[in-house]
């Protein structure tokens, strides 16, 4: 899918690399874009900041390796876009998270919850755009760590569920005795994910430094 918006807006596809990959040539690539697996993700992220490609990344699961990932970028004066999810949509609702932790901080009678809903085939759990969700709100409020499924009163639960043929969900819930307030993303496909890693791609050409979709959109 990204391949398809890629030739549609225009552009050349000169690699496309899988686990049996052997030789990679460098030479003439502009940008690479990895949405692989977690094991393979941060050995991509090297090879293509050590020949000078800059690379926007979409795979989940690796971030324990992101400030390794941050480091070398800097020391190849490279260009480098992690995301937890390209979708636009998806990124103006984050901005929209943050937003509501923010005026939501005070007010100690709701209980926030999130759940995610992804296809079968997603192997890490919860999705990181979940979790990138609960990092926004422990930015804003009192809370002091996310966790999957049972949590206490100090934490966020995520709830993750699986169902086949589900590109994303995502809710936030806000819950008192009196009232509920709910923020949530629905993917209808995948094609918005393809199309945020190209304009990610499109924008980083050229540029040097460490980046995030908040500069590709102007947030």
């Amino acid at each position: 899918m990204i391949e398809q918006t890629a030739l549609e807006r225009g552009h050349t596809i000169v690699a496309k690399v899988d686990i049996d990959t052997k030789d990679i040539d460098f030479s003439n690539m502009d940008v690479a874009i990895d949405f692989s697996m977690p094991n393979a993700a941060f050995d991509n992220i090297v090879s293509c900041l050590n020949n000078n490609v800059p690379i926007i990344s979409g795979t989940t699961g690796w971030l324990d390796k992101y400030a390794a990932a941050v480091d070398l970028c800097k020391e190849k004066n490279g260009a480098f876009i992690y995301a937890s999810n390209f979708s636009l949509g998806v990124n103006v609702f984050f901005e929209l998270n943050n937003h509501l932790a923010e005026m939501m901080k005070n007010l100690k009678q709701y209980r926030v919850s999130i759940e995610e809903i992804h296809h079968t085939q997603k192997l890490d759990a919860p999705s990181g755009t979940a979790i990138t969700l609960a990092e926004g709100i422990l930015k804003h409020t009192n809370y002091t760590n996310w966790k999957l499924d049972e949590a206490s009163e100090s934490e966020i639960p995520i709830v993750s569920k699986r169902i086949d043929q589900v590109p994303g969900t995502h809710t936030i819930n806000y819950d008192s005795t009196i009232d509920s307030i709910e923020l949530k993303h629905t993917a209808h496909n995948r094609e918005g994910f393809a199309l945020g890693a190209v304009v990610a791609a499109e924008w980083i050409h050229g540029k040097a430094g460490v980046f995030t979709m908040k500069d590709v959109l102007g947030f």
